[in-house]
């Protein structure tokens, strides 16, 4: 019996140690979405894409299995998501290749990425310059109906929208349905120790699978401001695992005890965060279980990417 529900579609890149900032700023929001059932979600490992900014071949392999791994620790079901490796499926790069024959070097030049580098007079690389279609790519081959993107990536889904309108009209087709963003709600901005944006470039981070000794070190060198009535970047930190509510409290109780707030933080970081790291460490003792994900994933999506690759060949001509 064939799957009916509207895809879901999503790439993460396999670049920089995690940390609580992407879990709170997107890798939660993205697995609540898979579990709600309401979406047939293919989930992929953008390896071609980190391509781009990370040149070595070991580095690559041990983030790609960190990154799995990560995922299902905070919470992906692999029995119910499409998880696999963007370079496991040909169709991605194929199709790439017949999108750039239609694609104009002045539209590539409005991208982010480009303009970004421009205004830096930095030197840009072609697969950065290109990556909006093999990001097009990743999108349509698997008629996503959804893509989960923050409010700054919306123009990915207007490239993917906009490619999937030109091919339909060139060759008289409509093999790709058209995607829609989905603009992710309630995307924490978690700050820092140093209460900047918490960031691997600023080395202000709490990672995301840290020891109990790890946390603590971090928590307790999270800068705080004396003269407020309380310290704002642990507050701030603090809310993403406790209501306001229960933190009323213990914040009126405790004011200006900063190490007891902090020593209170570090509690309740690892509770929240015990469960994840534990099956994190289950999944590093056994790789098996990452490499049948991985397979069982590639088996699907190239299924499905195959028989859409199908459809294409025939509207253009070379089958």
């Amino acid at each position: 019996m064939s799957d009916s529900r509207p895809v879901l579609v999503s790439g993460v890149k396999p670049t920089g140690d995690l940390h609580i900032g992407n879990y709170f700023g997107a890798m939660r929001q993205l697995v609540e979405l898979t579990k709600e059932g309401k979406y047939r979600p293919f989930i992929f490992v953008a390896d071609y894409h980190a391509l781009n900014t990370m040149q070595d071949a070991e580095e690559m392999r041990r983030r790609t299995r960190e990154l799995v791994m990560a995922y299902i620790a905070v919470g992906l079901d692999p029995k119910e998501v499409v998880f696999f490796k963007q370079s496991e499926v040909p169709a991605h790069t194929e199709l790439c290749w017949i999108f750039d024959t239609i694609t104009t070097m002045p539209y590539l030049m409005r991208a982010h990425a480009y303009k970004d580098a421009e205004a830096k007079n930095k030197e840009l690389n072609v697969g950065t310059f290109n990556y909006p279609m093999l990001m097009a790519a990743d999108i349509l081959l698997y008629d996503a109906s959804i893509v989960p993107v923050g409010a700054d990536q919306k123009q990915h889904i207007e490239y993917a929208r906009d490619t999937a309108e030109k091919f339909n009209r060139v060759f008289k087709t409509d093999v790709f349905k058209l995607p829609e963003p989905y603009i992710m709600p309630e995307v924490a901005v978690v700050p820092g120790i140093d209460g900047q944006k918490m960031s691997k470039s600023y080395g202000n981070v709490i990672p995301l699978f840290a020891s109990r000794d790890e946390l603590a070190k971090a928590v307790m060198s999270i800068v705080t401001d004396s003269s407020g009535e309380r310290p704002e970047n642990v507050y701030a930190i603090h809310k993403l695992v406790r209501s306001e509510s229960e933190l009323e409290k213990i914040y009126s109780e405790n004011r200006g005890n900063y190490k007891i707030l902090k020593e209170t933080l570090i509690e309740n970081l690892e509770s929240y965060f015990a469960p994840m790291r534990a099956k994190y460490e289950e999944l590093k003792n056994d790789s098996g279980i990452v490499d049948e994900v991985l397979a069982n994933g590639k088996l699907e999506a190239r299924a499905v990417s195959e028989a859409k690759m199908e459809q294409v060949r025939c509207a253009i001509g070379v089958a």
